[in-house]
């Protein structure tokens, strides 16, 4: 979107498409000495060959996981993500308010992850892939157009944002660590957790009691989630990566997360052992998860993102300035 006005053109979709994937591939070859030729498996946002598209901003965490299952079967293999954020043939032209806010907060951005399955890569690796945990809500008509492509009364197309998008959103995650929960959680959690639905499946049946909350900062170190973290009862400190992600690079969509996770490395705050959460939100509508596992110390790369403005970061943010009421 380097036009005014804007030309949504096949042409200009594909060169803004370039920019992203050729530069986060050429990084990604730059940083691990792998080869082209050498990668057995690539996974690229909306190839149909594994039918990854309409995915949205969950994309990075399924591909991920596609790849995972892939190298479990193709032994000795290098296997390629691309994540990516593509708004010129996505921009909306018309005055529906619920379908302008995706052109206030989509930016382009992209991503390349190399994963290996090589005995050999483990010295040279950065993280584990622990943990890939999926929820869909698509069968739920309220959650599946929360997050909807139409066009509006002047026939202008756009993706429209429901009012309930939030609450759905919390619906999803709450699914999504029921199923992680026991995965991640010490024991200790686990079980207050339990005790607390028998209590009030029994003890207190029909009334309305508040439901446990588990506190998911004894399972991880580093959270890659934006927005839920009261959801999560976590702190400002916690979500500090994905609201500077924000600030800086706008929603990247299905990228975001590998912005989020490269803001941590580039601050020099992963160290070896320590466990990454990343949550992806996508339309459809699905909450996915990952869970990664630090191997060694993680120095951020040459071409970290960051690089240029780190020192700058963290900033006082309008989110923070709306949870503290304004003061500083």
């Amino acid at each position: 979107m380097h036009f005014v006005p804007p030309r949504p053109s096949m042409q200009a979709a594909r060169e803004e498409a370039e920019q992203v994937m050729f530069g986060a591939l050429d990084n990604l070859f730059a940083n691990t000495n792998v080869k082209p030729k050498d990668i057995g498996i690539l996974v690229v946002g909306n190839i149909r060959s594994y039918n990854l598209g309409g995915m949205g901003c969950s994309a990075g965490v399924i591909s991920v996981g596609l790849a995972k299952d892939l190298l479990q079967v193709h032994r000795n293999t290098y296997a390629v993500v691309v994540s990516t954020e593509n708004i010129t043939q996505n921009w909306y032209f018309g005055n529906k308010k619920s379908m302008l806010i995706p052109n206030c907060l989509f930016r382009v951005g992209g991503a390349a992850v190399l994963l290996s399955n090589k005995s050999k890569d483990r010295r040279r690796s950065k993280y584990k892939l622990v943990h890939v945990v999926r929820t869909h809500k698509g069968a739920d008509d309220k959650a599946f157009k929360c997050v909807y492509q139409e066009q509006d009364d002047a026939g202008k197309t756009g993706v429209s944002l429901s009012k309930d998008l939030m609450a759905i959103a919390g619906e999803a995650l709450k699914t999504n660590i029921t199923t992680l929960g026991p995965l991640v959680l010490p024991i200790s959690e686990q079980l207050l957790f339990f005790v607390t639905l028998i209590a009030k499946k029994t003890l207190f049946s029909g009334k309305k009691v508040k439901p446990y909350i588990p506190d998911f900062k004894l399972a991880f170190e580093h959270f890659c989630i934006h927005e839920l973290e009261k959801n999560l009862q976590l702190l400002p400190e916690h979500v500090e990566a994905s609201r500077m992600t924000l600030h800086r690079f706008g929603n990247t969509s299905s990228s975001s997360i590998w912005y989020e996770l490269a803001y941590v490395e580039a601050k020099g705050r992963m160290r070896k052992g320590n466990r990454v959460w990343q949550i992806a939100f996508g339309s459809g509508f699905k909450c996915n998860s990952a869970v990664w596992e630090a191997i060694r110390n993680v120095k951020p790369s040459v071409t970290n993102p960051w690089d240029d403005c780190i020192d700058r970061y963290p900033v006082q943010s309008v989110f923070d300035m709306s949870s503290s009421g304004g003061k500083e």
